[in-house]
């Protein structure tokens, strides 16, 4: 066990990380989250059972995790632990963290990646505060003004799901920052879910061109002139009904509208799922019909289950950040994990910086070297 001085502070390895050529290592927030380290360290092992090579730093205070991982030899060897007694609470202000959460488990996992240690950092904590330190540790990466955070949507479309973009970064967007967001949503469906040409959409109050507020007008024509050269396909606006449709890959839009979408449909999801558990309680016949129908129910249950899509990405920061639900529990964590790992091993930040670099506010490209760096993105 060795002692080392990061930022002023002591950390406590337990056992040296293990990097290979084959490994990807992740850097994991072990606190935050409602139920604490354990749905975490459980999340992990889930993970770590179907992913050989991933490794993980776990930060946290380090007694408790060791308690929690000596139940766990399927991550003998695979963990090591970054001792952090701090922890960033739900209700804590983000202000707040920014100025004095240096000896915080959520800060120490965001310097794992600063420091290169890991490709991407994980974690249950406070979202505020989560992309306060990011923006902190990380800066902003050349070029984005705004940073967007991704989320994953069920979706009648063959990947299973669809892109939205932002949903809660920042409450503000002009055209230049919208237009950056459908380069940043575009480069996460291509090495996020492998969609080679994704199909991006401007989530608007209607299709006509002419609708919409001045910004989204502009963005809509500079999306037109650009889609091209950076690989995608604009199919101009969309509605909130086309969001889990066919017709799109990535719907861009402001924070403010996308994350009320987002938690609309969350709260939705959850009214269906009670009336739907009313309904068939509600006669011995119903009852019945429920037991018949159960397979089929499963079955929808676990297509929509929002712990298959648990992670939203912090986009357009010199690092990945996922941020899991605070709710999340051992599936929820690791299927977060499994969304980290696919973007580390793609190389998703290096390909992101590169996209991005390609434009310049209103459409022209910055240098021809950027433009050919981002043809791979």
């Amino acid at each position: 066990m060795t002692d080392l001085a990061r930022n002023g502070q002591a950390v406590t390895e337990t056992s040296p990380p293990v990097r290979t050529a084959q490994n990807t290592v992740l850097s994991v927030d072990a606190m935050g989250g409602d139920g604490g380290p354990a749905p975490v360290v459980a999340g992990m092992a889930m993970a770590a059972k179907n992913i050989p090579d991933i490794r993980f730093i776990l930060h946290g205070p380090e007694a408790e995790l060791k308690q929690l991982l000596a139940k766990r030899h399927d991550l003998d060897g695979r963990v090591t632990i970054r001792d952090a007694a701090g922890v960033v609470k739900m209700d804590d202000k983000p202000g707040h963290v920014m100025r004095n959460g240096q000896d915080t488990s959520m800060w120490s996992a965001i310097d794992a990646v600063r420091n290169g240690e890991a490709k991407v950092a994980v974690s249950c904590g406070n979202t505020g505060a989560l992309m306060g330190v990011s923006m902190v540790r990380l800066r902003k990466a050349a070029g984005v003004n705004r940073p967007a955070i991704a989320c994953l949507w069920p979706s009648r479309s063959k990947s299973g799901f669809n892109v939205m973009l932002d949903v809660g970064a920042d409450i503000k967007a002009d055209a230049d920052d919208l237009v950056q967001f459908a380069l940043m949503g575009g480069s996460y469906a291509r090495n996020g879910l492998g969609i080679e040409t994704p199909r991006i959409g401007l989530l608007n109050n209607g299709t006509e061109e002419h609708k919409g507020r001045v910004e989204m007008r502009e963005a809509h024509e500079m999306l037109e002139t650009v889609a091209g050269e950076n690989q995608f396909h604009f199919v101009g606006f969309v509605e909130g009904g086309d969001i889990p449709s066919d017709k799109v890959d990535v719907i861009v839009t402001d924070g403010f509208t996308g994350n009320v979408a987002l938690k609309t449909a969350e709260g939705t999801a959850k009214l269906i799922s009670e009336l739907l558990r009313g309904a068939f309680k509600h006669t011995v016949l119903s009852r019945v019909a429920a037991l018949l129908a159960m397979p089929s129910l499963r079955r929808l249950s676990q297509r929509i289950d929002p712990r298959r899509v648990n992670g939203g990405v912090f986009l357009g920061l010199n690092g990945t950040v996922v941020k899991s639900h605070g709710s999340a529990d051992a599936t929820g964590v690791a299927a977060a994990l499994k969304l980290a790992f696919t973007l580390a091993r793609s190389g998703f930040t290096e390909r992101l910086a590169a996209r991005v670099a390609s434009f310049s506010p209103r459409g022209s490209a910055q240098t021809d070297g950027a433009g050919e760096a981002a043809q791979d993105a």
